[in-house]
């Protein structure tokens, strides 16, 4: 066991909210659970971008308030179980991440990665799997938006891009917002995409399920305030607003 008593996976923002979409955000959290003591890593190492992505769950919950939309937050850091990649996966459980090694990932037993995916792979799946089916069976109209930060330096690698809408089977929603973020460089499919397996979680439940969806990667010195935040939850809230009322059309 690597949870104890109080420890919570995921969390559900506004379960029952009116909008079509459902937003994730897998990488909210920093937390390691106080068994595996912080992985071998320093307190100020839980504050990079390599435990989790930075603004981007201040951003989610105020863009969950302003479509009315349920929100998943995944509640345990990616570098313990990172749920947007499966079980075998290198990167679910990194050993390294970005330049940085990862301590307590090093040599890790098929025991204790299996208990990873029991404990915080597979609930925080089932959560969201429980919420699409409920919506199926109701007859909800549904699309999947997941809400992500990038650095704006990558090993060392300045990058020019501010937004990347991200998609590998379903470019609907990624097309309709491409263009309305003015002033914003945007591009499609960057500074990630399919070919870097960031797709998993939109990939294993909306796609399947015939569903619009969406990875929207925002870079953190642009989120990393709370006012920052509340202009581009703004921001994004428009288009998909927009998008919204075309969601049932073939």
């Amino acid at each position: 066991m690597i949870l104890a008593a109080g420890d919570e996976v995921f969390e559900w923002v506004n379960k029952d909210g009116a909008s079509p979409f459902i937003l994730v955000c897998e990488h909210a959290s920093n937390v390691i659970p106080a068994a595996l003591n912080r992985l071998g890593l320093a307190e100020i190492d839980l504050m990079r971008h390599i435990a989790f992505d930075i603004g981007a769950e201040g951003t989610a919950r105020l863009l969950s308030r302003l479509l009315d939309a349920p929100l998943l937050v995944q509640k345990i850091s990616r570098l313990v179980y990172d749920c947007n990649r499966p079980p075998e996966s290198p990167g679910a459980m990194p050993e390294v991440s970005e330049v940085f090694d990862i301590p307590g990932n090093n040599g890790l037993s098929a025991e204790a990665r299996l208990a990873r995916v029991k404990e915080v792979y597979r609930p925080f799946h089932h959560a969201l799997e429980g919420a699409l089916d409920a919506r199926a069976v109701a007859r909800k109209p549904t699309a999947v938006v997941s809400i992500h930060s990038f650095t704006r330096t990558y090993k060392g690698k300045l990058r020019a891009v501010d937004l990347g809408l991200l998609f590998d089977r379903d470019p609907w929603l990624a097309d309709r917002l491409v263009k309305s973020f003015p002033g914003a460089n945007v591009q499609l499919n960057e500074p990630y995409g399919p070919k870097d397996g960031v797709m998993h979680l939109l990939n294993l439940h909306a796609a399947p399920r015939g569903l619009h969806h969406l990875m929207i990667e925002i870079c953190n010195d642009l989120i990393e305030t709370e006012r920052n935040q509340q202009q581009w939850a703004q921001r994004l809230s428009m288009p998909l607003l927009q998008a919204a009322t075309k969601l049932g059309e073939k």
